[in-house]
């Protein structure tokens, strides 16, 4: 038999990426070069696009790669629904 997780209590906001966007678009970065610059593979970009969760590594790859903190590429914000 399947184990049944407890119910974890829905979250009410998400972490949104439009910073990074943003950062990208100012700084004329497409998100194949910040793939490049940073060696994150383009599935965990595909997530980020979608408001998914990634590693941290995935963050700190990209912060190293953009010189910048984790709050100039993400955000937690109120999920929509």
């Amino acid at each position: 038999m399947a184990q049944t997780r407890k119910n974890k209590k829905e979250l009410k906001t998400e972490f949104s990426y439009n910073r990074l966007w943003k950062m990208l678009i100012d700084r004329d970065i497409k998100k194949k070069e910040l793939q490049k610059m940073s060696d994150v593979s383009a599935a965990s970009i595909a997530k980020m696009g979608r408001c998914e969760n990634v590693t941290t590594d995935v963050l700190l790859r990209i912060c190293e790669a953009l010189d910048c903190q984790v709050e100039d590429i993400m955000e937690r914000v109120a999920k929509e629904k």
